[in-house]
């Protein structure tokens, strides 16, 4: 199988909790909290991971929450590269209003990183040997991070010969397009924010993403639609991929773990279109599962066999 490398410049360590009613000016007592590593990247490595594969993750890491960050990824087994830095890991928190089944997320800012610690992933990148088949880039960046820094991930994994997949959006990814990458997963918003206008219909969004295609900025747009499943465009692929209908627990997750479903299909030489049909069945596994733990492998399974059967 080919290799996958991911790479998180601001994860995060995710603590989940509920509690039967979200009050104002209440002091509110949550159920023993869970703690899972987060952040893009780190998430994406994780479902991998889940879904029976393994890849190589890149991240910073400052600080007891930086200790407690890698404490949790070697729980899971995961194969990763930690980066010193000097500030501190950064930690959000969800809670379930068990009332309702609303779910709040707070997220928080990342810690400064100074130019010669997120200058050492491209150093990795450029040095790595064996050099990655496929280099994810996810997530927000931190403070002191350049808008660029995506659009420089792209320049070395294309040098290397490495499929990019970066799973941004704003500026970061705008640049990243300009450099070209081999896909993109924005949603709807933003790429709407990407293409500066106003696509509502299907055919507006595919003949957006044919412009980025044609241009040669990205071989493959995937456009996640939440519960409607994703858009898919390529060079001779125009598909809008619907999942199949399940219980919606916890939302956490479903993007990186399609991220995640595709680029190991791809890593084991299947095909685009089947890749993104794996991909959208992770996604639709994560949604079933509580909290922020990602997709199950015998949910992804059972879910893309039903949508390759049509059943």
């Amino acid at each position: 199988m080919k290799t996958i490398v991911t790479l998180t410049l601001n994860p995060t360590i995710d603590k989940s909790s509920s509690v039967d009613h979200v009050m104002p000016e209440r002091k509110l007592y949550c159920k023993p909290p869970h703690f899972e590593p987060g952040g893009g990247g780190v998430n994406v490595s994780r479902a991998v991971k889940k879904l029976g594969g393994e890849s190589l993750l890149l991240y910073p890491t400052g600080g007891l929450t930086g200790t407690r960050l890698q404490e949790l990824l070697n729980k899971e087994g995961l194969g990763h590269h930690p980066f010193p830095i000097e500030g501190l890991n950064r930690e959000n928190l969800i809670i379930l209003e068990e009332s309702t089944g609303q779910q709040y997320r707070f997220g928080m800012p990342g810690p400064q990183l100074q130019k010669k610690e997120w200058e050492s992933f491209i150093q990795e990148l450029v040095s790595m040997e064996p050099p990655p088949d496929y280099v994810v880039a996810s997530g927000s960046l931190p403070p002191g991070v350049p808008p660029d820094f995506y659009a420089r991930v792209a320049r070395v994994g294309k040098k290397r010969g490495a499929r990019v997949i970066i799973d941004s959006s704003g500026e970061p990814l705008d640049l990243a397009l300009q450099e070209g990458v081999f896909l993109i997963k924005p949603n709807v918003r933003e790429f709407r924010e990407l293409v500066g206008e106003e696509v509502k219909e299907k055919s507006q969004i595919i003949t957006a993403a044919r412009k980025i295609i044609e241009s040669g900025h990205a071989e493959v747009v995937l456009i996640s639609l939440g519960a409607a499943g994703a858009l898919v465009i390529a060079d001779k692929l125009a598909e809008h991929i619907l999942p199949p209908t399940v219980p919606i627990i916890s939302k956490v997750g479903a993007g990186d773990s399609m991220v995640a479903g595709i680029v190991l299909s791809l890593a084991r030489g299947n095909p685009l279109r089947e890749s993104v049909l794996f991909g959208v069945a992770a996604g639709t596994a994560a949604v079933m599962t509580p909290g922020t733990e990602l997709c199950r492998r015998e949910d992804t399974e059972r879910l893309y066999a039903e949508m390759v059967s049509g059943v």
